[in-house]
């Protein structure tokens, strides 16, 4: 009786051992659940906080941003892009661009409007992409915008640009910006009725960026030139020429303009029906971990 009596209570004791690791473990696992739902809560706080540090409003008119995480890609004339390519697009050649931000529409008549209170544009419409207006308009455009708020919007480099279009780090190769279909991501001659379209109303791209193949043709800040072979890092163009780099196609032009990789110019005081932009920013860590964004 005494042995079945001290069986039984080790059996007793073991199960107690069982119970408490059990509620060990699920103690562990809860902690670990709670710590992670804790890191997730605190990324998405810091990836709202950076992605919304470019955003502002100024005459009740709002511009918005993404933020392109920097990366390293092949630009220019790349397997997906077939037989499209024209030699201004080679060689295709390694580019690595540092964080940046990138307007996530073209801008529109209305923030146009708001800075410069004007409107150029051929078709009239607050929504619709400005255009008619030249590389050396905009940077007026620039220079009122950026003195007004007190910071350092710009032109995408045409690096930035393409490695935004092709959807950064998130790239999924296609021969647009964000499809390899056409119709799903841009207006272009085929499509467009003869005009431009109210901004964003097409599929964004990998970026949630809208309109980088089509609409209207985009300034980049560069003076257009043949590229270069060897691996370049936030590469600005050449140091001089006579014309300044446009990339996306167009509502006027057909499809193979609005491939990512494809490259136009056009004299930097020159107003074409179909040319407009949209905004760009540098990301700079400062020493103490705390962003500037210039």
């Amino acid at each position: 009786m005494q042995e079945q009596n001290r069986f039984a209570l080790e059996q007793l004791q073991e199960e107690r051992d069982r119970y408490a690791r059990k509620e060990e473990e699920r103690r562990q696992l809860e902690e670990e659940r709670q710590q992670q739902a804790e890191r997730e809560r605190l990324a998405r706080e810091e990836e709202q906080k950076r992605q919304q540090a470019a955003n502002f409003t100024i005459n009740d008119v709002s511009f918005e941003l993404i933020f392109v995480e920097g990366g390293t890609f092949t630009m220019g004339c790349t397997l997906e892009q077939g037989n499209d390519c024209q030699d201004r697009e080679g060689p295709a050649h390694q580019v690595t661009v540092s964080n940046f931000y990138i307007g996530k529409y073209e801008v529109t008549q209305a923030q146009w409007g708001a800075i410069m209170n004007n409107n150029p544009s051929k078709v009239k419409g607050d929504n619709l992409p400005v255009e008619t207006v030249s590389w050396t308009d905009v940077q007026e455009f620039l220079r009122i915008l950026n003195t007004q708020i007190g910071k350092h919007y710009r032109l995408p480099t045409e690096a930035e640009w393409e490695f935004a279009a092709r959807g950064g780090n998130k790239s999924l190769g296609y021969k647009y910006s964000g499809s390899n279909n056409v119709d799903e991501v841009a207006w272009y001659s085929n499509n467009s009725d003869g005009g431009t379209r109210p901004v964003g109303t097409k599929q964004p791209n990998e970026l949630g960026i809208y309109d980088m193949s089509g609409n209207v043709w985009e300034w980049c800040d560069d003076w257009f030139g043949n590229y270069p072979s060897t691996p370049q890092t936030d590469p600005k163009g050449d140091s001089s020429g006579t014309k300044r780099s446009d990339r996306g196609g167009s509502w006027y032009y057909d499809a193979e303009w609005c491939r990512v990789s494809a490259r136009s110019s056009y004299a930097p005081d020159g107003r074409g029906h179909s040319l407009g932009f949209r905004l760009a920013m540098s990301q700079i860590a400062t020493d103490n971990g705390n962003i500037d964004n210039k």
